[in-house]
């Protein structure tokens, strides 16, 4: 199983950025904690950063027949992306949105979400411990999904 971390704008400056809304962890050290995570329970991960759409909407293609979930972090893209919005519709592949901060207790323009009603879920205002609970609903998802078809399989076997 494989899972793509696609992180969009200006998180790369994790660690530097408003410390008091999205503390202190840089995105490597968020990375390090999902990548062993991930080892830990035999999942295959990438990780994927841009400041710009286009590449974010690429990637998520990208993903199509390669990654089996996505987890992303569309940041400021959120409340603005219909494009990234409708690649995440487009590939089908079970996605959950991330947010460090809790988005609908900040700026009022923060509270339009364009992306959350194309993913399974959306995880907001845990910090960077909401990528850990990402990759616990992942699993559960792509656990889920491997039972649903096993149980398919042995039915038309039959």
């Amino acid at each position: 199983m494989k899972v793509v971390v696609i992180q969009g704008p200006n998180l790369n400056m994790l660690g530097v950025r408003e410390q008091q809304i999205y503390g202190p962890m840089k995105l490597e050290q968020i990375h390090a904690q999902m990548k062993e995570f991930a080892e830990q329970n035999k999942i295959e991960i990438e990780f994927f950063q841009s400041n710009l759409e286009g590449e974010i909407v690429d990637k998520i293609q990208e993903c199509y027949g390669e990654a089996h979930g996505i987890i992303i972090n569309p940041a400021a893209y959120t409340h603005t992306s219909i494009a990234i919005r409708d690649a995440i519709s487009a590939v089908g592949i079970p996605t959950i949105e991330v947010h460090i901060s809790n988005i609908h207790r900040r700026e009022e323009f923060r509270k339009e979400n364009m992306v959350a009603p194309v993913c399974a879920s959306s995880i907001v205002g845990f910090g960077p411990f909401g990528y850990h609970l990402a990759m616990v609903g992942m699993t559960q998802i792509m656990q889920e999904i491997a039972a649903a078809q096993a149980a398919q399989q042995q039915a038309q076997s039959k």
